[in-house]
């Protein structure tokens, strides 16, 4: 292939060559948006019709609460396992090759949770819900690939409209949670585990989609544009996770944001995981349950665009702050609930609003804070940094809830605040 200097040749190793002129970035740019709000619908919708009975789920197989964190703890295992060799995948062959893997993965996993349900095998149940929780692999990754062609100024509303773009099938996945487990009532599966069937279903028409649709490839196309104007920036040892681990040492931006994307997880994992099961002990049915789950979701993506925009013109430091402010509002209101099923519908709606700040804000961070040819290894190195506190975090979860309750739950999950807090202060600080 020829390459023009208004042309460039977009290769990766075992990867698609494809050629964008300057004059068709915008054009890309609105196509890729699009591909990926498209799949963040589909991935949405099959994530949070799973993931709002999956601590019922355990609970029924398993017969105690004491293992129904071990569920959230499953759905974040697949991630935090997930995201270095995806981060690998995608810096050697583009986002189109991870991101159908992670669907192809996700939708593995629901039908062994189903499978798991069925022949009441807890163990196979959390084989299930680790591949289970792959998917949600895909939708964190889409944020990235969204912001490898956005202009510097605009990349957290970059970020934010595809994390927004997944309001519309979480608010709609658990909703749907009754009739999904009512369709397969005659076929001898659980109804709680009916959501995860469906998952598969859409995980598989995500695949499909971004194999077909997302092309050329964002961050091949990225990098040849980034190294037509830094040549040898993108040679293949720059990419390597041992050149992200470097680009985070020598970044105070990016270990804030490190640390701000995995704070937020974990408390929003934490506390979320163990509101149905808190839910069921003041008498809350699954409708009620899926509502509430509902309202957290669309704080979590609703409101990313208006995270985004702040992010862009505030900065992204006063946006962690208010991140942990609301993070903190929020465990105060379901920490204090007890019975009251609208307290906790509103400490899980100023949860989600705190997860989406923390999430927007720190992805931006750290995008700005790293080179581009590091960026795929540092963000696999982010999510698994993030799915890992948020993992530990469910175990713990469960174990708190049966021991001592819901309540000081969430007083231990803000506490993890605490160094997320002192990191943005710090980095206003030096900026002053």
């Amino acid at each position: 292939m020829t390459k023009t200097p208004d042309a460039p040749d977009t290769t990766a190793p075992g990867g698609t060559a494809s050629v964008v002129s300057p004059a068709a970035l915008p054009q890309l740019r609105r196509r890729v948006q699009a591909v990926l709000v498209a799949t963040q619908i589909l991935g949405g919708l099959g994530i949070a019709t799973g993931v709002a009975l999956a601590a019922v789920l355990a609970t029924e197989v398993s017969g105690t609460d004491a293992l129904a964190g071990l569920a959230s703890t499953a759905t974040v295992a697949g991630p935090a396992l997930l995201a270095m060799p995806l981060a690998a995948l995608m810096a050697r062959r583009g986002r189109r090759a991870g991101l159908v893997l992670a669907y192809l993965l996700g939708a593995l996993g629901a039908g062994i949770t189903v499978l798991g349900a069925v022949v009441g095998s807890f163990p196979v149940l959390l084989i299930g819900l680790v591949g289970f929780g792959a998917g949600s692999s895909a939708n964190l990754a889409a944020r990235f690939a969204a912001a490898d062609l956005a202009e510097p100024d605009r990349r957290g509303r970059a970020i934010s409209t595809v994390v927004w773009a997944t309001t519309i099938g979480a608010v709609l996945g658990p909703n749907i949670a009754a009739p999904a487990g009512r369709s397969v009532s005659g076929l001898g599966i659980p109804v709680a585990a009916g959501p995860f069937l469906w998952a598969a279903v859409v995980f598989l028409m995500s695949a499909l989609v971004v194999a077909v649709l997302l092309r050329p490839d964002p961050l091949l196309t990225a990098r040849t544009l980034a190294a037509a104007d830094d040549d040898g920036a993108d040679l293949p040892e720059n990419r390597s996770l041992r050149a992200g681990l470097r680009a985070v040492r020598e970044s105070p931006q990016a270990r804030i944001a490190l640390v701000t994307v995995a704070a937020s997880h974990a408390v929003m994992v934490s506390i979320m995981s163990m509101t149905p099961v808190a839910l069921t002990h003041h008498g809350a049915g699954i409708e009620l349950i899926g509502l509430v789950i509902s309202v957290h979701i669309a704080g979590m993506y609703a409101f990313s665009p208006v995270m985004g925009w702040l992010a862009d013109r505030l900065g992204r430091l006063a946006v962690i702050g208010l991140a942990v402010g609301l993070l903190g509002v929020a465990a105060l209101l379901a920490g204090t609930a007890g019975a009251s099923h609208t307290r906790v519908a509103a400490g899980l709606f100023v949860l989600g609003l705190g997860w989406s700040a923390g999430l927007v804000s720190g992805s931006a961070l750290l995008t700005d804070a790293v080179p581009q040819a590091a960026r795929a290894a540092v963000q696999g190195l982010s999510d698994t940094v993030m799915n890992t506190a948020a993992g530990l975090g469910g175990l713990a979860a469960g174990v708190i809830v049966s021991q001592v309750g819901y309540g000081p739950l969430n007083a231990l999950a803000a506490a993890l605040l605490l160094p997320m807090a002192a990191l943005a202060l710090r980095g206003v600080l030096r900026r002053a």
